[in-house]
């Protein structure tokens, strides 16, 4: 799972006002661009190309460190194994078969015949080994992935031998369920080209595999083994995907897929240029936001493009406070005032109560959507409902005046809210600019809390300084974010709900390692020790009830404060053909089988 920013293409893989004032200014900037809305449609009345939009530039190419989504990786890489996009079923990906043992402990699988990389390279058991042996299960080589493959209490991994030119052996050290799928569902990267920068180490001791194939890195130089090939990268501009003429998958007469020759990925300022961008025909796919919905909807036949619904998003959108209480260098990596505001249960439930999640639904998301209380998506068997016992948290100002007053908390002459030392309640709140709807939601939650008497400073910040704040300098309040990806394996969580998680946001442990004083809550252990448990369960009904524990005690203890889960909505252009769009897999899941047509 990762962090989401704004993507049209999923990996097990979706979401995005008008404002008519900018047009022209906007508009002006699209066109001093290096590629052009209209240059790109007289490229594709040459070549068969899909144009995409992202809000930012990509942090790297190297697949194994990316801890967002990153569409044009999306673009680059297959699985051993692929999942269809309509039922979420497993199918063949470069693995052509899987044998499983009795005991579901033991799987051998078998690659196809003749794959490679994306330079012409033989693709071998060799690589599979390489990539999960001295890669991913590296333990200096930070990866959110090594969190997924994490087996049991003692977080051992699975043991990947060799069998021969074709097979490999994967065996669980214990029960593990979700274990086909997340080996299934690891990008493999090539031992020819990267052994050298995992065997060789930098000025200060560290791999060199951790910081190549940046985004400075020349596009020849990146390899993958996915339908598409990096050509170029232009910062703040584009991102230029060529078909990969290696690629294995052929049709059923024997023609190379994917049958697109290019993929440009636009990277625009914001989700309006995007729309712009749509509505003029410069894009092919957009992620329609609620708020956009009902004006592109007037333009669907007249824009010769058709809008998609999913039904629920598999996302999860939420307000969370930074309950780091460790140190660096003997400096409280937050305020320790506002730190005691924070971990104090009574003042996260406050806030639940004090955000009206319905007027948010309701204004922001034009009712396309519903309230979101669970960090389990609701297409999977292991969600549970309300009306199954979930904890909610209804919009109720009073009650939240009366957790605060009971947590010690008091209020002046002018209805601010004070602590009991008598200092002003006031954090900084922080989501990713050019997300409309996020940028709503902050104004709105500041609205709210105001009405409760916190005073909240919102700043919207580059994606990538976000990440860096959440991730690294952990130098935040308050967030707004939301995590994409996983499809119906709960597992596919872990690296949000370990202790040590790369996505455990709220209480994070940064890769360098460097805090003193860490504090872990016991609800923060449980939920973490439910989803080991979640993991190694393999009857149905059992796992069901672990996983219905960890989400009663993530509504109790409210680490994430859910809002709202909108409607998976996505509008392509007509010409593009043979899309099945869902929200579990988007508009690309089969993207090899998809065609353009003039």
């Amino acid at each position: 799972m990762a962090f989401e920013s704004f993507s049209p293409l999923r990996r097990w893989r979706s979401l995005l006002s008008w404002l008519v004032l900018a047009v022209m200014i906007i508009a002006g900037a699209i066109a001093l661009k290096g590629c052009s809305p209209a240059l790109l449609r007289s490229e594709a009345a040459q070549i068969s190309q899909l144009v995409v939009s992202e809000l930012s530039d990509p942090k790297t190419f190297n697949t194994v460190m990316q801890r967002e989504v990153n569409a044009a990786l999306g673009y680059m890489y297959d699985g051993l194994l692929s999942q269809n996009g309509l039922t979420g079923d497993l199918e063949p990906g470069l693995a052509e078969s899987w044998e499983i043992s009795d005991d579901n402990q033991t799987i051998v699988f078998t690659l196809r015949e003749n794959l490679r990389w994306s330079d012409g390279e033989p693709l071998t058991v060799d690589d599979v080994i390489f990539s999960f042996n001295e890669v991913y299960f590296n333990d200096r080589i930070p990866s959110s992935t090594r969190d997924v493959l994490r087996v049991g209490e003692q977080g051992l991994f699975p043991t990947i031998t060799k069998l021969d030119d074709r097979r490999f052996q994967v065996v669980s050290p214990e029960p593990f369920a979700p274990l086909l799928r997340s080996i299934g569902s690891i990008d493999l990267v090539p031992q020819h080209v990267l052994q050298t920068y995992v065997n060789s180490t930098d000025a200060d001791g560290n791999p060199r595999f951790l910081n190549v194939w940046g985004t400075e890195t020349p596009p020849q130089d990146i390899i993958g083994n996915g339908p598409f090939r990096l050509t170029a990268y232009q910062t703040g501009e584009r991102i230029i995907l060529d078909r990969n003429p290696y690629y294995w998958r052929q049709d059923q007469q024997g023609n190379p897929q994917p049958y697109i020759e290019r993929i440009v990925i636009q990277i625009v300022e914001s989700a309006d240029t995007s729309l712009i961008q749509f509505r003029s025909g410069g894009l092919d796919i957009i992620g329609v936001s609620p708020n956009d919905f009902a004006l592109i909807k007037r333009e669907e036949e007249a824009g010769n493009f058709e809008i998609y619904d999913g039904g629920p998003a598999l996302a999860t959108s939420f307000i969370s406070f930074n309950l780091n209480q460790g140190s660096r260098n003997g400096q409280p990596v937050v305020n320790p005032i506002k730190s005691r505001w924070f971990n104090t249960l009574e003042f996260r439930q406050a806030v639940a109560h004090a955000i009206n999640r319905q007027a948010m639904l309701n204004n922001i998301y034009q009712g396309i959507g519903e309230p979101q209380d669970s960090p389990i998506y609701k297409q999977t068997p292991y969600y549970l409902s309300p009306e199954e016992g979930l904890r909610v948290y209804d919009y109720d100002p009073d009650l939240a005046r009366e957790l605060l007053l009971s947590a010690g908390f008091q209020y002046n002459d002018q209805g601010q809210l004070l602590d009991a030392d008598g200092n002003l309640v006031r954090f900084n709140l922080i989501t990713n600019a050019g997300n409309d709807i996020r940028e709503s939601l902050g104004t709105q939650v500041m609205r709210d809390l105001a009405q409760i008497g916190i005073t909240v400073d919102f700043r919207p910040v580059a994606f990538n300084t976000l990440v860096n704040r959440l991730n690294d300098t952990l130098d935040w309040d308050a967030h707004i974010i939301g995590f994409t990806g996983g499809g119906v394996e709960p597992n596919s969580s872990a690296n949000i709900w370990s202790i040590n998680g790369t996505l455990h946001v709220f209480n994070q442990n940064p890769s360098a390692n460097d805090l003193e004083g860490r504090v872990i809550y016991d609800w923060e252990q449980a939920i973490a020790n439910l989803y080991i448990r979640g993991s190694q369960e393999l009857d149905e009904d059992r796992r069901r009830e672990i996983y219905s524990e960890a989400q009663q005690l993530v509504q109790e203890n409210l680490p994430f404060i859910y809002l709202v889960n909108p409607l998976a909505l996505s509008a392509v252009r007509n010409t593009v053909k043979g899309v099945q769009f869902s929200a579990l897999g988007g508009t690309q899941w089969n993207l090899y089988e998809l065609q353009i047509e003039p």
